[in-house]
């Protein structure tokens, strides 16, 4: 069992998130700005992190990526948001401007999460880091 926080300003997402990564066996923070997120990372340091870009400001996501990098938070980042349907400009996983582990559109299907979460908690697991 992984502990995962989520990271949306929506928290109809967050709640169905929370209930699908549950039912998978795994424990869920939930948080619905960047400060409160920082809070919980602190507090109780996740094992994968479900982070969405637009919350307060539109780059929150971007920038919150990018801070807790420098920081060295090594933990596997999903970027889960609905951006590129909103901006028509795709977008993905960036060394300097979104430095997470794997990227993917809202809505995203229950077994399409499950899958990239496992996939992220067992490529990390592998990992020497």
């Amino acid at each position: 069992m992984a502990h995962i926080l989520v990271v949306d300003d929506d928290p109809d997402l967050t709640a169905a998130c929370e209930a699908v990564l549950k039912k998978a066996g795994h424990r869920t923070t939930q948080a619905h700005a960047p400060d409160e997120a920082m809070e919980a990372l602190r507090r109780d340091p996740p094992d994968l992190l479900i982070l969405d870009i637009m919350m307060n400001e539109p780059d929150d996501g971007f920038r919150m990526a990018r801070e807790l990098r420098r920081e060295g938070f090594a933990k596997p980042i999903l970027m889960l948001t609905g951006i590129a349907r909103v901006a028509g400009v795709p977008f993905g996983p960036d060394a300097d401007v979104n430095p997470v582990d794997d990227y993917a559109e809202k809505p995203l299907p229950p077994a399409e999460l499950i899958r990239k979460v496992n996939d992220l908690l067992r490529k990390k697991v592998k990992s020497p880091c």
